[in-house]
């Protein structure tokens, strides 16, 4: 008979122990809220002895993921502790969004800090992808090098790529045009072009709007919501969903396509061969269209229909309230599926918000069961502006460095790579 119980790994020796304590301890100093981690808090934290965190600690420090900072009082009884930090040099995380109308880098340290962003506004539309990603590679090899002026050593990169992504490569980007292109593979090389000499770098390529709901889950402050769906918008709608802390892929890492759930089947066309698509009708270019506004305007135009709409303008104000009203009854059929505690709208919705939530709240009020949601209930809301794509894909290159913090050592102190 077949099993499907998964079998059972070799039995952990004492150094697969102690590199897994070494993890434990770091997270916990890097979690602590205020930064007043001590030995003896993170030893209850992590349910360890105190002598074995301070051997653990001992040796974060000597291999540079850890620093010391002066004497922090807990309040109770007894002698000062030792502040405890993540250091400010040494492995960091490379983020590149390649988008529409622009592409977004950033460096974020073991904190979680971002440090270095670069960003420039390119028409990458119909462009051949290896030009896309040659361009992104260039702007990645400057953000490189100022990381390094500040003692900071990217041990990876993460592409935060629009359409369905998997194994490295894009199956399909209707709005870039981009069909089955090996991004991983292409941007890898292009950077070891713009880096003649220096130790080549991992390439990882997801989903932009998963990166940037982890952005909005590591670093939004959604307080203790763990379970929430985030729309993205962009030119295209993105979605991704998050349950108790963790994104929900899929069977084939392609979950939340949410802008290509169709509205109205005799609607407009859309890039992805069928017709109606949510993102004909709250996408950037459909706003701008609605607006009176030219939709290639791309970043221009989007500041054009914030201030109209803050202006009060008629046709701006009726078009941002129409895409409302669109985005909340897709979102209302979702809510209804999934049951997530929140829905989070971030890129050019962010700053539409005051004009944007009340009709999707409205339709989420009529239209969701649980009778749970309703107007000013707080459970939609505007994105955080930590909550970008570029930084949660930086972040998720420092989740293998947190994980195994002796495999990365050499790079705390600008070794090898």
């Amino acid at each position: 008979m077949k099993s499907n119980v998964t079998p059972l790994g070799p039995k952990a020796d004492k150094d697969t122990v102690r590199r897994s304590n070494l993890s434990l301890v770091l997270r916990a100093v890097r979690d602590e809220a205020g930064g007043g981690a001590t030995r003896a808090t993170v030893a209850a934290r992590v349910g360890l002895t105190r002598a074995a965190v301070s051997s653990l600690v001992e040796q974060l420090l000597g291999l540079g993921f850890l620093t010391e900072s002066g004497k922090t009082f807990s309040g109770q009884a007894g002698r000062p502790g030792t502040a405890l930090k993540v250091a400010r040099t040494g492995p960091a995380g490379l983020g590149v969004e390649v988008n529409i109308d622009y592409v977004s880098v950033c460096v974020v340290d073991l904190a979680g800090t971002g440090r270095v962003r670069l960003t420039e506004h390119l028409d990458n539309r119909g462009a051949p992808p290896a030009r896309v990603l040659a361009r992104a590679a260039g702007i990645a090899a400057r953000t490189l090098e100022s990381a390094r002026e500040q003692e900071l050593f990217p041990v990876g990169v993460a592409l935060a790529l629009p359409g369905l992504v998997s194994g490295g490569a894009v199956r399909q980007a209707p709005n870039l045009g981009w069909n089955r292109v090996p991004a991983d593979g292409l941007f890898a090389a292009a950077l070891a072009a713009e880096r003649p000499g220096r130790a080549a770098l991992p390439v990882r390529a997801e989903n932009e709007a998963n990166l940037a709901a982890l952005a909005e889950l590591w670093f939004g402050g959604l307080d203790a919501i763990r379970s929430f769906l985030h729309l993205t918008g962009e030119i295209g709608v993105g979605g991704a969903l998050v349950i108790d802390g963790e994104l929900l892929r899929g069977a084939h890492g392609f979950a939340g396509e949410i802008g290509h759930v169709v509205v109205d089947a005799e609607g407009p066309e859309c890039r992805c061969g069928s017709r109606g698509c949510l993102e004909q009708y709250a996408g950037q270019a459909a706003l701008l269209r609605a607006a009176g506004i030219e939709e290639s305007g791309g970043g221009a135009g989007v500041a054009e229909l914030e201030r109209r709409v803050r202006a009060g303008d008629e046709r701006a104000v009726a078009a941002v309230a129409e895409a409302g009203r669109m985005l909340g009854r897709v979102l209302s059929g979702a809510v209804n599926l999934l049951d997530p505690d929140a829905v989070v709208l971030g890129g050019i919705y962010r700053n539409l918000m005051p004009w944007l939530s009340p009709p999707a709240d409205a339709e989420l009020t009529g239209r969701v069961v649980s009778g749970l949601w309703s107007p000013g209930s707080g459970r939609l809301r505007a994105a955080s502006v930590a909550g970008d794509a570029a930084r949660g894909a930086a972040a998720l290159v420092l989740t293998e460095v947190l994980a195994d913090p002796v495999a990365y050592a050499g790079r705390a102190t600008g070794g090898p790579g």
